[in-house]
């Protein structure tokens, strides 16, 4: 019988993973898609991205019914609870990732004149950091690699400087071109929901670091006790 119990919780576990891969895989086309659409004013998928929403919220859903029935079920201990608290925990911002895309994605119709600002050539490049720290955040919690989850952390200051320099470039378009300020405005937007995701991949990858080694990421060098 216990066999059996170990079997079936190694089993739910598995099927927590892969949901939230699944997520993540749908969260990091979607930003991939959004950008896309928006830098080619493709309505038609940037349409695409908004609906796509729906499957995440979708997934985000099964993850908690599956995390609770885990809990009730198996009463899971120090690192397995971890695992499961992890998912519960991920599967929430994960979903707001993919709001984030969504939002980049109602703009392409807002945005009629956006080729003519030269900052735009920016924001496919903030994007392919934003969809790497998100891929490899994910890949992170499969492997449970606090390494990888460490390196995703340290690679948001990168994206925090594009923000910056992005801001800064669009402020002084702004200035220089008064016509141009709408369209700049929403690429303000853009570019800030661009940052926010960031910052939530960084928020996995410290959930990453504690479900692998019970430590708080901002313990790691303080030789703390593991929690």
């Amino acid at each position: 019988m216990a066999e059996h119990t170990v079997k079936a919780f190694d089993t739910e576990i598995g099927q927590l993973r892969g949901l939230i891969a699944e997520m993540g895989g749908i969260a990091e086309v979607m930003i991939r898609d959004a950008v896309d659409a928006l830098a080619n004013h493709d309505e038609a998928l940037g349409l695409e991205v908004i609906e796509t929403d729906a499957r995440l919220d979708a997934l985000e859903a099964e993850v908690d019914r599956l995390a609770v029935r885990v809990i009730a079920l198996r009463a899971p201990m120090a690192d397995d609870l971890r695992d499961v608290i992890a998912a519960l925990k991920i599967s929430g911002v994960v979903e707001r990732i993919g709001d984030y895309a969504k939002n980049i994605a109602k703009r392409v119709t807002e945005m009629e004149h956006s080729k003519k600002l030269g900052p735009l050539t920016l924001v496919p490049a903030m994007a392919d950091i934003a969809q790497g720290m998100v891929r490899d955040v994910l890949n992170a919690y499969g492997a449970r690699d606090a390494d990888l989850a460490v390196e995703v952390i340290k690679r948001d200051e990168k994206l925090d400087n594009f923000y910056d320099s992005l801001f800064r470039n669009l402020v002084a378009h702004m200035m220089e071109s008064p016509s141009t300020i709408s369209s700049a405005a929403h690429l303000l937007f853009v570019a800030r929901n661009l940052e926010r995701i960031g910052d939530h991949a960084t928020n996995v990858a410290e959930m990453v670091y504690f479900a692998a080694t019970g430590l708080y990421y901002s313990e790691r060098e303080g030789g703390k006790k593991d929690i």
